[in-house]
């Protein structure tokens, strides 16, 4: 077959023979490929005479598409690397066949090289196998893969593909591609690999860096085949788009989430607003993100113009509609107050041809698109107008227009609601200002200052009171008191207090009885009320106190530059216990000393303890106690308990004697505190 003689006799003969009658079909070329000779099967797969394919390069019985492919198989054989590669053979001009061509070149020493090219001719099964494999592996983004587990080398199974390429190119060793996992996965990697190589299937996925550094997600499927060497054949899937899509879902779910978790909220901010000016800031601050919009803007009505809160006419953007007309309709909002229908604007074009006269106030606004709603109620009157602008052109969705007019009502509910608690507040305070003294009893020889301070806090109107009342045998009772619970009920039921204890005070000198029966009075009237108070009978002859304590603060007795706390014994407050019986303790006003008596307001909250008020208030008042007008005025700026709750205070001071009464000199003393 080479032209030399083979040892043995007859090999060569022998060896001729079995070539020409060998089943698969076989060609032994030059090195360009040209057929040199060819067996019966090669013969009888291209229908011809071995003396018509002599002379033919054997990739030029390929496809045309193929010959290229065929003659760089040759070639790269040549050059050292065995070549298996899938090629498609022209049979005849209608049909082709699918086959497998295996090239190995032959050194022949001296004469010139020789190439044996096997061409493995698929059955109808193989072939349709093939075909899939193609159709997995053409232009997708997937390799069909194969890892000998005893050299570690992997291989594509249908050749080169662009993802293989991609991943590991040439480079068919598994510890370099392993090289190129993300390190947060390669452990894990690493342990089912292991298991494999014990005789176990693979899957996995994981991260890897391609050859261009490019983070991908991949989606790795083995079969363990025994046999030797033993071997992992599978499947590569490049799941990066997936991943990235199911990542950027991920983020649209968080973001509709937080989305919802912000409307609700701020609904619920909206719900529970207690001012205009609060509604008014939340249109027009926080609700921006939910729409991504520049700027807002939410004006109410008021008297026929429209008015925005302090802090919107600081930051500026509101001042040219600050103050204009509510009904004019050459404007966006006037128009939206006026018809209460929406209004929405896709550019300034848009907006300028509809309200020409708004071209000048539009000069200074950078703004691009707008949407305009009306904060409406129950009633047919808006009661106020909101404004999104967006700094770019946009077109609101029907799920933005829908959102922004459920705010608005949600906000025109919170102003009606607003509306009818400023009317309550204002019933109340009057109420309660009705139901204080307005002047309190003098005398000559007691210096009396009252003071009450209402609650700043949001829609707070206090039962706080106080009263002095003028007694027989040369006494004074000094009242403090607060009744539980806020608003008309609480002013009304302060006043019924108050008048109850003028009654049976004017009746009765011991402060104890009065106490009681005032408590007595609240329990048999079945009304849920409940107060503390401490109430103080004086006589201004010899200074005696004499005090029954309902759950109120100690009171201050304070001389210039020292002061000390009396806590006179306590009871319940009133309204609670019926038939309680309240101690009563005595101890002397000396005169010069100064004695406070106060509602908790002045001296506790939720961030100041009562220790720590009566503190600030006793320092205060040894230090301003000489005059007790001074001293409340001091004491209401400082509000060492802020200003959250109600205040009611009442300080009074004995003037000073030259001989002090026998009753002074045996009266208990208290351990006075010097400030500081």
């Amino acid at each position: 077959m080479n032209g030399k003689s083979a040892s043995g006799d007859g090999s060569e003969a022998v060896l001729a023979g079995a070539f020409r009658h060998a089943p698969e079909p076989m060609a032994l070329t030059a090195a360009d490929g040209v057929i040199r000779h060819a067996n019966h099967a090669f013969t009888e797969l291209f229908g011809r005479d071995a003396d018509e394919l002599i002379g033919t390069a054997w990739f030029a019985l390929l496809d045309a598409e193929e010959a290229e492919r065929g003659a760089r198989a040759q070639h790269k054989a040549l050059a050292g690397e065995p070549r298996r590669v899938r090629l498609r053979l022209s049979v005849t001009d209608k049909f082709s066949q699918m086959v497998e061509v295996q090239i190995r070149p032959l050194r022949e020493e001296p004469g010139p090289e020789s190439v044996v090219v096997l061409f493995h001719t698929l059955s109808t099964e193989e072939a349709d196998l093939r075909v899939v494999g193609d159709l997995r592996t053409d232009n997708s983004d997937s390799v069909l893969w194969s890892l000998d587990l005893g050299s570690g080398r992997i291989r594509e199974l249908f050749g080169p593909t662009p993802l293989g390429s991609l991943l590991a190119g040439n480079d068919g060793d598994l510890e370099s591609i392993l090289e190129r996992i993300h390190p947060d996965d390669i452990a894990r990697v690493r342990d089912a690999m292991s298991a494999s190589f014990a005789g176990r299937d693979y899957e996995q996925r994981f991260r890897v860096f391609d050859r261009l550094g490019d983070e991908r997600s991949l989606h790795v499927r083995a079969r363990y085949v025994p046999g030797d060497p033993a071997r992992l054949v599978g499947i590569v899937d490049d799941v990066t788009e997936h991943v990235q899509l199911v990542r950027r879902l991920a983020d649209r779910r968080r973001t509709e989430a937080e989305h919802g978790r912000l409307v609700t909220e701020l609904s619920s901010k909206l719900v529970s607003a207690t001012t205009v000016d609060k509604v008014m800031d939340l249109l027009s601050e926080e609700f921006l993100p939910i729409f991504g919009g520049f700027s807002a803007a939410a004006l109410y009505v008021e008297d026929g113009v429209l008015r925005a809160s302090p802090s919107a006419l600081e930051r500026g953007n509101v001042t040219r509609i600050d103050g204009r007309r509510a009904d004019d309709t050459d404007y966006p909002m006037g128009a939206v107050i006026q018809d209460r229908q929406p209004r929405f604007f896709e550019s300034r074009a848009e907006i300028v041809s509809r309200f020409p006269a708004a071209v000048e106030m539009m000069r200074s606004i950078r703004g691009q698109a707008w949407a305009t709603v009306p904060i409406f109620g129950d009633g047919k009157v808006a009661l106020g107008v909101w404004q999104m602008v967006w700094d770019r052109p946009h077109h609101a969705s029907r799920d933005e227009r829908a959102l922004m007019l459920t705010f608005a009502g949600l906000a025109g509910q919170a102003l009606q609601r607003i509306k009818a608690q400023q009317a309550e507040l204002e019933l109340a305070d009057a109420v309660q200002r009705r139901m204080l003294p307005r002047q309190v009893a003098s005398f000559p020889d007691m210096d009396i200052a009252t003071k009450y301070l209402p609650s700043r806090a949001e829609w707070r109107i206090c039962g706080d009171f106080y009263d002095v009342i003028e007694l027989p045998d040369n006494k004074v009772g000094l009242l403090v008191g607060d009744v539980q619970g806020h608003g008309v009920e609480a002013a009304a039921a302060m006043g019924q207090i108050r008048v109850a204890f003028r009654a049976y005070a004017t009746n009765q000198s011991d402060p104890g009885v009065v106490l009681g029966e005032t408590n007595r009075l609240l329990t048999e009237t079945g009304e849920i009320v409940f107060a503390t108070c401490g109430y103080l009978v004086v006589d201004r002859g010899s200074g005696v106190m004499q005090a029954a304590w309902a759950g109120q603060p100690p009171a201050v007795l304070a001389t210039q530059g020292s002061y000390e706390l009396w806590s006179p014994e306590t009871g319940p407050p009133l309204g609670v216990l019926p038939d309680t019986e309240y101690t009563v303790t005595t101890r002397v006003l000396a005169p010069g000393t100064t004695l406070l008596l106060c509602s908790d307001g002045l001296v506790e909250s939720s961030e100041v303890t009562m220790q720590d008020g009566l503190a600030q208030v006793g320092e205060a008042l040894a230090e301003h106690g000489e005059d007790p007008t001074a001293a409340a005025q001091v004491l209401a700026e400082m509000a060492p308990a802020g200003r959250g709750d109600d205040i009611a205070l009442l300080i009074t001071r004995m003037t000073p004697r030259a001989t002090p009464p026998p009753e002074q000199a045996e009266s208990p003393e208290n351990l006075s505190v010097s400030p500081g």
